[in-house]
């Protein structure tokens, strides 16, 4: 009787959690600043091209801050705080580019003096700021649902929930699974390492032996040994794709075809049967590869958000705002949950 009583419990807790999660995302809206700061998307748009213009490397950049924030705790800008006991310190996000990341502040800052008192959130910023430069890169645009609000503080001990550089296909499932994202989900969403680099650490696996590596390109492997010999400085980096380093397509997947994906992670998804079908797709037809990224996008955008009183808006996307208390001290905003 006990255990089905702490059961029932949980199936209720369970249930609560996916109502508000539901509810959640059903307060955002694709017109939530339409009236509020109209001067939203072109605000949003400039600066990303002038940004994108100097340094192509932006764009993956984006992406890896937008999808380290939701897989956590979901897109509340908690990736963004910037205090010595927050997320950036922890190991994953030890390499976020600080271009983004600027990027993001700074369009913050003109939009909230163009939109005076109708301020915008860092969390829809980024979500924006992502979508923006995929489509500069060459990608397609997602749908984009508003009215996002930040987090009040980091979520460190979220960390852990991001799949790692060498996880096996069948972790990578699952991990994704846990998110609610499905199998689609995972094959187009790894498709992101169409750009961007990675550091020699997170694929030195690649060419070692043993570690029950996905097959690879024997040239290939040796380029990667000789490219991170003597990487004394943890410095030095590879392009994820090989093919177009810097456009976004589905070049990636032809790189897996080739056995030439950087990742254990991403080689897997043309090994592993439950992603194969799939993967090839994705190689054979950017159309349908670029479909599904866009709906895998939106729908981890969604995931788990603060909306309505929850969270706040921040006046800096890098520290919490601060209120005054009873005793004349500062401290951050409680949450309003």
């Amino acid at each position: 009787m006990a255990s089905r009583a702490a059961a029932a419990v949980v199936l209720a807790l369970a249930l609560v959690c996916a109502a508000h999660s539901a509810a959640a995302a059903g307060n955002l809206s694709p017109d939530f600043y339409k009236k509020a700061c109209p001067q939203l998307d072109q605000i949003v748009a400039f600066h990303v091209a002038e940004t994108f213009r100097r340094d192509v490397g932006v764009a993956p950049g984006l992406i890896r801050i937008l999808f380290h924030d939701c897989f956590t705790q979901g897109c509340d800008a908690s990736v963004l705080l910037n205090a010595t006991d927050g997320e950036q310190k922890v190991g994953p996000n030890l390499t976020l580019r600080r271009v983004a990341l600027d990027l993001i502040e700074r369009i913050r800052s003109a939009v909230h003096t163009a939109c005076k008192d109708n301020k915008v959130s860092c969390a829809d910023i980024t979500v924006l700021a992502t979508r923006e430069a995929v489509f500069k890169a060459g990608g397609p645009r997602f749908d984009v649902d508003l009215g996002r609000r930040d987090a009040l503080a980091p979520a460190p001990a979220q960390i852990n929930k991001l799949p790692g550089p060498s996880f096996p296909v069948p972790l990578l499932i699952q991990s994704f699974k846990g998110r609610g994202l499905d199998v689609a989900d995972l094959v187009a969403l790894s498709g992101a390492h169409t750009f961007g680099v990675a550091h020699c650490s997170l694929f030195q696996d690649r060419f070692k032996p043993g570690f029950g590596n996905p097959p690879i390109d024997p040239k290939f492997a040796t380029m990667l040994k000789d490219k991170c010999a003597n990487d004394f400085d943890r410095k030095k980096t590879q392009s994820l794709d090989v093919r177009t380093p810097d456009a976004f397509d589905n070049q990636f997947y032809m790189d897996l075809v080739a056995k030439q994906g950087l990742f254990r992670s991403d080689q897997g998804l043309i090994e592993d049967p439950a992603t194969k079908a799939l993967a090839t797709q994705f190689s054979l037809d950017q159309r349908a590869f670029f479909e599904q990224f866009a709906k895998s996008m939106t729908k981890m955008t969604n995931m788990d958000v603060l909306t309505g009183k929850q969270g706040e808006i921040r006046n800096d996307c890098a520290v919490p705002n601060k209120r005054v208390t009873a005793h004349g001290d500062e401290e951050g905003h409680a949450a309003d949950m």
